[in-house]
Parts: C-alpha cells; sequence; structure tokens
C-alpha cells in the first residue's frame, strides 16, 4: 500500500506531526505548501494529496461551495471531495495584520476601510478573514456584489510582504508569531503590524479525500499524529529547539508561541460523525474549558448576528465555526446554520450541509 500523501503549512504548528514522524515511525509522505490551506484545497482536488492539515476557515469554505446542498452526509461518492476528519488546533489563531514598515499612510485598521487586501490565494485562510475583519468593523455590506476589499493574490508569506513594500496591495493578514520576526526594520521584506484578529473557531483542522474516509490507514494516521501531539505537549524544550533551529522562529518567539496553543486530542475524532455532530461535541468541550476572552465590540456583534440567542452557549460556540462570513456571490453557496443550530439542540432535522 502506498504512503499516504499529507499537505501541511511548514510553519511553527507542524511540530507535532514532526515528532509522529521522528519519533512513532509515521509512515507518510509529508508536502509542504508554504502557501497554505487554498493550495492544498487545490491539491486535494485535483488528487494530488490524500490528507491536509491547515486552517478551519479554509476547509469550511471549500466544502460548503463544493458540496450540493441536499448531499448526504454519508455521500462518498466523488473521490476528490474531502471532509473534515478531526481537529488539530483547539485554541484560536491569532492574525496579525500588517502592512509596509514604511506605508506611513497606514497606521491603524481604521484606515484599511476600502483598501486591497494580499492574499495567498482566493478562498485560503487570508481571503476569508478579511470579512470576518470587515465584519468585525462593520464595514460588510449584505447587498455588496464584491468582497469588502480588493483581494490581490500574491501566494507566498515572502510575496506578500514584498508586495507591502511596493504597493502591490495595502494589507494582509497572517499568524502573529510567523509575522513578528519581521517587524524588524533589518529583516528581508519589512513589515509593521496595524491590528489583530482571533478567529472565533478553533483554528486547524484535518481533512481527507473521501477513499480514505472511515479506512483503517486514516485511523492508524491519526493515532500517529496523536503521538506526535502528546509528546509535544510533554516535551516544550524539544519542541522550542526544533522550532527556533528548523523553522526560523526566535527561540523566544517559540517559547511564548508554546503558551498560546492547545493541540486536539485526535483519539475521539475518527468515528463516523457528521459535520453536525462533531461540530455540536466542540461546541460542548469549548464551553468547557476557557477561551479567547472577547472584546466588548466582539460581544456586540456576535448579539447582532445572533439576535436574542446570543447567550445560548451552544449557538455561540457553534454559529461562528460554520458562519465565516460567506455569501452567495462570493462562493455560490449559503452555509445552513440554522440546522446545524437546530442538531444542537437536540431538533430531529437533515443533519447534512
Amino acid at each position: 500500500m502506498a504512503p499516504l500523501r499529507v499537505g501541511y503549512v511548514p510553519e511553527h504548528f507542524s511540530t507535532p506531526l514532526y515528532f509522529a514522524q521522528t519519533h512513532f515511525s509515521l509512515s507518510a509522505d509529508l508536502i509542504p505548501f508554504p502557501s497554505g490551506t487554498g493550495h492544498m484545497v487545490t491539491a486535494l482536488q485535483a488528487g494530488d494529496i490524500d490528507i491536509a492539515i491547515g486552517l478551519t476557515e479554509g476547509w469550511i469554505a471549500a466544502i460548503a461551495k463544493s458540496s450540493p446542498p441536499d448531499q448526504a452526509v454519508d455521500d462518498l461518492s466523488n473521490p476528490n471531495e474531502f471532509r473534515l476528519v478531526g481537529t488539530y488546533v483547539q485554541t484560536p489563531l491569532c492574525w496579525a495584520i500588517s502592512t509596509g514598515q514604511e506605508r506611513d499612510d497606514i497606521t491603524s485598521v481604521e484606515d484599511l476601510k476600502g483598501k486591497r487586501v494580499g492574499v495567498s490565494r482566493i478562498g485560503s485562510g487570508s481571503y476569508i478573514m478579511s470579512f470576518v475583519l470587515a465584519d468585525r468593523e462593520r464595514w460588510l455590506d449584505p447587498t455588496s456584489p464584491g468582497p469588502p476589499f480588493e483581494p490581490h493574490p500574491l501566494q507566498t508569506f515572502e510575496s506578500l510582504r514584498k508586495g507591502m513594500n511596493e504597493k502591490s496591495a495595502d494589507f494582509f493578514m497572517w499568524e502573529y508569531f510567523t509575522s513578528k520576526r519581521y517587524y524588524d526594520s533589518k529583516s528581508l521584506h519589512p513589515i509593521k503590524k496595524v491590528g489583530e484578529i482571533y478567529t472565533p473557531w478553533s483554528s486547524w483542522k484535518i481533512v481527507a479525500r473521501n477513499p480514505f474516509v472511515n479506512t483503517p490507514q486514516l485511523s492508524s494516521f491519526l493515532g500517529k499524529v496523536n503521538l506526535g501531539i502528546e509528546y509535544f505537549n510533554q516535551h516544550e524544550e524539544e519542541a522550542v529547539k526544533y522550532i527556533s533551529n528548523e523553522l526560523d522562529y526566535e527561540e523566544e518567539d517559540a517559547k511564548e508561541w508554546m503558551k498560546t496553543i492547545l493541540q486536539a486530542s485526535l483519539s475521539s475524532l475518527t468515528d463516523n460523525k457528521s459535520w453536525a455532530e462533531q461540530a455540536c461535541e466542540e461546541a460542548a468541550h469549548e464551553r468547557s474549558k476557557p477561551h479567547h476572552k472577547p472584546t466588548v465590540k466582539e460581544k456586540q456583534d456576535l448579539k447582532l448576528r445572533q439576535g436574542s440567542e446570543a447567550d445560548d452557549g451552544a449557538v455561540a460556540r457553534i454559529e461562528p465555526l460554520f458562519w465565516i462570513s460567506l455569501n452567495d456571490n462570493d462562493f455560490g453557496v449559503r452555509v445552513r446554520r440554522m440546522e446545524i443550530r437546530d442538531k444542537c439542540r437536540g431538533r430531529d432535522v437533515n443533519d447534512s450541509l
């Protein structure tokens, strides 16, 4: 049997995957995708990789766009479609909002309204988070046929930094600790931070193409990754050394990042469950542990989106996971979140999306 082809982003979040391979004999071809989740979506749909670890928002957007609204949850007939099979990182992701270091015209988030956003690819996490940012700032116009910011795909993190200084775009968003070391004026293509935004959902998910769902090969892979996660949690010093030496992060930044991260346990996520069932279980889990403390503005925005039900813990946790600021004009699909909400409340509804 050929080894699984696994796509991943070669950043600090990949450390448990490295430990799974080096300490627990994970048999898989690990294929780096420095341009991120959007590129892995294309590779999965083309059949170039079998499994991938990437950002939640990118996976949900791609699945929602490609799946017919009436498709059954257990329909695995299309070999180039993929589905969620596990949570890799439980904690939210902090996205730094950055621009070119010499961009004196941009000093805060307020200066970004109507500006051009640099993204890795259309449909990537960096693209989708621009909708989340626009919604947080109340710049999202549901009647507009286009996105809130004019997107400029620039592929890689390095190209995004370069594009900011060459004014190919006005700002971009990338993970905070990856961005932080380029706030130094002596770095290559230096940038400056003008703000940040957290995802209101767990940040990293694992997906698999349909032919690999519910297979012993997938279960074995998830088991080995779980061992890598456990090793990561128990060997902070080794993790910091690997991140700083092999992934080009400052040692102090690696230590600070370790304090913010909570890797998931995959042992309970290999069952054949619908999206709604997995999401509702995650919602219940999220309610039982410390979480990103929302700002007053974030609380107000949540109430605006959810109306009188904003105090319902399950709804408050689960709706943002599937909401992601999608609209028909951008993706040709509307996420059917009401069915997810009803499923969480135990109603007899079709739990497919």
